[in-house]
């Protein structure tokens, strides 16, 4: 089975692999196989995860040609950095 598993460890960085894995694997063992945790300095247990843009638990089975993404944590929160741009622009 083929998963892609895709990171963005910085704005306009985007780090990509493409993981054959046996039936049966899970978010988890994806998260295992491609060594972005270990790479990245992650703790991978307190990563978010998701498929195709819906946060899953790491026990998720995978299909086949499912895209796998990590979610960095937010440094600001959405609603405080746009009241921030809007004081900017004024």
């Amino acid at each position: 089975m083929r998963v892609e598993l895709v990171y963005c460890p910085a704005p306009h960085a985007c780090e990509r692999i493409e993981l054959e894995l046996a039936e049966g694997a899970t978010l988890a063992d994806a998260l295992r196989a491609s060594g972005l945790a270990e790479r990245h300095g992650l703790a991978a247990e307190a990563l978010d995860a998701g498929i195709w843009g819906r946060v899953q638990p790491p026990q998720t089975v995978l299909r086949d040609g499912d895209r796998v993404e990590l979610y960095r944590p937010l440094t600001v929160d959405p609603k405080e950095a746009r009241r921030q741009r809007y004081r900017g622009g004024r």
